[in-house]
């Protein structure tokens, strides 16, 4: 039962990231586009109100780890990868992306660590999702993993190629990569909690 309140957990601040990610920008720096601008512009330095998105990022990558640790139980490749999305993330937050503003100066080496922190989360969330596919048993279920990895990796190539609607792109990893984890994690503990 106590897993269960773990993938609640998830569950919950994932409903607070989608309020985020969506209200934020209405108060945060202006001329930021939910369309064009990324959520890592919504946490950047000097923006209004960026501690609301770092402290998401956080609660993601903590609950994240939290939620899947015990259902990879005995797969030790899956539970790094888990490791490195959640960790990635939560560094994302503490290193803070340029300003939207390109005539403010601010630090260079902050937003350099969270262009790696970013790339870091996406590989390592690409990698879990995808070897996820390999240890489900339910048909259906693999499909989801394998798909899902495979659509952040095509989103996240949109945001580079197509970038005028790369806030869009974005959300939707979120939106899709988040809503999978929870997805996924759910239907594990019914499974575990039905063969008791």
């Amino acid at each position: 039962m106590k897993r269960y309140k773990e993938v609640t957990a998830l569950a919950g601040t994932y409903i607070i990231m989608l309020l985020v990610i969506f209200i934020l920008p209405f108060f945060s720096v202006p001329g930021y586009s939910i369309i064009k601008n990324t959520t890592s512009q919504l946490g950047a330095q000097f923006a209004p109100n960026a501690w609301i998105m770092n402290v998401t990022f956080v609660s993601l990558g903590v609950s994240s780890i939290i939620a899947g640790w015990r259902f990879l139980d005995g797969f030790m490749f899956h539970r790094i990868f888990l490791l490195l999305f959640g960790i990635s993330l939560v560094l994302t937050a503490f290193f803070n992306h340029a300003p939207l503003d390109p005539d403010i100066q601010y630090n260079l080496t902050e937003d350099g660590w969270h262009s790696y922190f970013a790339y870091s989360a996406g590989l390592s969330f690409t990698i879990f999702a995808i070897s996820t596919g390999f240890i489900l048993e339910d048909r259906i279920d693999r499909g989801l993993a394998l798909g899902t990895g495979i659509i952040a990796t095509i989103l996240s190539i949109l945001m580079s190629e197509v970038d005028q609607l790369t806030g869009i792109w974005q959300r939707l990893i979120f939106i899709i990569c988040f809503g999978w984890m929870i997805y996924s994690f759910a239907m594990a503990e019914k499974r575990i909690q039905a063969n008791f």
